[in-house]
This record gives C-alpha cells, sequence and structure tokens, in this order.
C-alpha cells in the first residue's frame, strides 16, 4: 500500500506529521496518536515564550476521506502575548512579566477528501482540506484566542519515483478576531519532499509560510525536518526538529509522535 505525508498545515505540525494511506480500506481505518511537541522563541519580544503542546489524535480512514480530531493539552510559559498551540500568534508586544499557564488547548476537526489521482504508475493526488479549530483554550489563561478559526486547503502529492515524492500546499484561513484585536484572515503555503529509506524508514522536510495575522506582525516561515520509522505492523513513530526564520515563528522547536493503527 503506497502512503503519502500528510501535511500539517501549520508547522505541526504538526500538526503533526501523520502518514496516510493513498487507498484505505473501504471498511475504514482508526488510529490513535500522541506525543508531546516543544518550542522556544522570543516572537520579537525581550522575553523567551516556551509552548508545550501534547495533543491527543484519533483519525478515521474510509477510502478516499479521512476525518481526524485532535484535543490537546497546551502549556505556556512567557509574557502572556503568545498564544495558541502548534499554530501560536502574537497579541501585542508588553513584554509583561513571565508566567506559566495549562490546560485544554483550541480542538481541532479536520476533514480530507481527494477529488483526484491522475496518472498510473505514479498518481499526481490532490486533495481537498477543511478544518475547523474550536475555541475551547482559556483566553483569559492565554491559551487561546478565544475565537474560532476555519482553514481550507489543497494539497498535492506528486511520486517522482519509488523513494522520492515531492508533497505541497496552498489554503486560506478565516481567523476569528480576539476581544482587542483585528486579525488578517490568511493564505498559507507548504512544500515539502519526503524519502523512504525501506519499507519501515523515511525522512524529508517541509517549508511552511504564512501571511502575517496583523498589519504590525511579520509572514510565517518555518523549516521542518522529520524523521518517520514504522516500528512494526501496527506502530508508528515520528519525530522532527523546526527552525523559524520570522518574529511571527518559534526559534527552533521539536517533537515525537506513536501513532497506533487498529
Amino acid at each position: 500500500m503506497m502512503n503519502k505525508i500528510k501535511l500539517s498545515i501549520t508547522g505541526i505540525f504538526f500538526t503533526t506529521l501523520t502518514f496516510q494511506a493513498l487507498e484505505a480500506d473501504a471498511a475504514g481505518v482508526l488510529s490513535l496518536t500522541s506525543g508531546v511537541d516543544y518550542s522556544s522563541g522570543k516572537y520579537g519580544q525581550s522575553e523567551v515564550t516556551d509552548i508545550t503542546y501534547i495533543p491527543f489524535m484519533a483519525k478515521y480512514e474510509a477510502g478516499d476521506t479521512t476525518i481526524k480530531l485532535t484535543v490537546p493539552w497546551l502549556e505556556i510559559k512567557g509574557p502572556g502575548d503568545v498564544v495558541g498551540g502548534n499554530a501560536p500568534i502574537v497579541l501585542g508586544q508588553s513584554n509583561r512579566p513571565v508566567t506559566t499557564e495549562s490546560g485544554l488547548g483550541d480542538v481541532v476537526l479536520t476533514g480530507t477528501q481527494t477529488i483526484a489521482k491522475l496518472g498510473e504508475d505514479r498518481p499526481l493526488i490532490i486533495d481537498v482540506t477543511g478544518k475547523v479549530k474550536f475555541a475551547t483554550a482559556s483566553a483569559s489563561k492565554g491559551l487561546g484566542t478565544g475565537k474560532n478559526d476555519y482553514s481550507v486547503a489543497l494539497d498535492v502529492y506528486q511520486p517522482i519515483n519509488s523513494s522520492v515524492t515531492a508533497f505541497g500546499d496552498v489554503g486560506y484561513k478565516i481567523m476569528g478576531d480576539p476581544s482587542g484585536f483585528n486579525l488578517n484572515n490568511v493564505w498559507f503555503a507548504t512544500a515539502g519532499t519526503s524519502y523512504k529509506f525501506n519499507q519501515t524508514a523515511s525522512t524529508g522536510f517541509m517549508v511552511d509560510v504564512r501571511q502575517a495575522t496583523q498589519d504590525t506582525s511579520t509572514a510565517s516561515r518555518e523549516l521542518t525536518v522529520f524523521l518517520s520509522h514504522k516500528l512494526n505492523a501496527q506502530y508508528k513513530l515520528q519525530s522532527y526538529v523546526t527552525r523559524g526564520f520570522s518574529d511571527a515563528s518559534a526559534d527552533w522547536g521539536g517533537g515525537a509522535m506513536l501513532a497506533v493503527t487498529f
């Protein structure tokens, strides 16, 4: 069964970096994933903000359709102007004293539908992905904006040969406006390449860019290098490191995720 890398529309992320089958069993396949993502950066401020993001994900694949639900736990240590989990945004530059807050993060529901497979031996795969970020994280604690976000993206995957696959996406995100802020709706894009060493191990890199969420902020630019290892028929371990290249991104980050398929 051929695999493709499911793009993380924000940096882990990640969503996290997960692999999904091009041809899932018609009866459906359920997988559960969890791990830890850690990032650190000043985001243009004088103090560092450290974010620990622990997602609990359930993914169901049936044919060309995939549904994923992410329920995260989140801890943010910083001056309180950087909010959110795997896709944080900067709300102001107050440089307040550093505090630590933790709790439930924003729950995310994602749906992906394959709309085209062009070609025979190495088909170009085109997906449409919709995502809703529900505002379940506490805005008073600085864990989230307190508003829902909505996004849609077009994902493409092109196997170059039996080992190399190129992938990318382009999408648009409607940002909910937290109290006292008028956030811009933004375009975002990802491009990368994966390389399969053998049937159990793969590696690759991806570049993420996103427009500035405020007129006074900068665009987000990140580079992620990842490694995936299939432990057996059920378990898969994925790890990654991320480097940011703007004040809207963490200076660096990394994480590991373990997935089990039923």
